[in-house]
């Protein structure tokens, strides 16, 4: 997958506002600000694809993105921390959860991990629900620029150790660094991996 040509299509509210479609669906998702803006354009080749903000929570709907008329990448607001009120983060984790539940097409779920803090019980509650309801998913470290490779693989291990207390077998895990583009290859060829099974 050398070259990707990616369309912003539409904006849903709801899983059942999304386009009938049968063709692959890839979700990104993570708590607010954790870099998934940033790394869906670093995948496309286009800076300005996903909308990137200071603000947590500026992902407020399911978003499509048609990539080389193929399959589609699914922008997901986040979960966690965002300056916003109880009622509306219920309204948007039930339209996360529906989502995830009731859309046929989905092929696997990207949660991107913040490589700089320890694991977080939001991180490791929804990773536990995902296995709970049979989704497939993959892990992707984030922002592994901002620390040394010897931080990065310490915290990976951490998150491998309490994954460990409820999977005998780990996802797939990714290195990622908008900044350095690293893990671009290996993310593209793992989806190119999925959509030629």
């Amino acid at each position: 997958m050398e070259s990707l040509n990616a369309q912003f299509i539409i904006s849903c509210p709801s899983v059942e506002d999304c386009p009938v479609s049968e063709k692959p669906e890839f979700a990104f998702i993570g708590r607010s600000n954790v870099g998934k803006s940033s790394l869906i354009n670093m995948l496309t080749g286009q800076n300005k694809l996903a909308k990137t903000s200071g603000k947590p929570g500026k992902t407020q709907l399911i978003n499509l993105f048609s990539v080389n008329d193929l399959w589609f990448l699914v922008d997901l607001p986040g979960y966690g921390y965002a300056k916003t009120s109880k009622t509306e983060r219920e309204k948007w984790d039930k339209m996360i959860r529906n989502y995830l539940l009731k859309r046929e097409n989905l092929y696997c779920v990207f949660i991107l991990i913040d490589s700089n803090i320890p694991p977080q019980q939001k991180d490791l509650d929804f990773l536990r629900w995902l296995g709970e309801n049979g989704i497939a998913f993959a892990l992707v470290f984030t922002k592994t620029d901002r620390i040394s490779k010897n931080q990065v693989s310490a915290s990976v291990a951490k998150y491998r150790k309490e994954l460990l207390k409820d999977w005998e077998t780990l996802p797939e895990q990714f290195i990622s660094s908008s900044v350095n583009h690293i893990g671009k290859e290996e993310i593209l060829s793992f989806i190119d991996g999925l959509l030629t099974q």
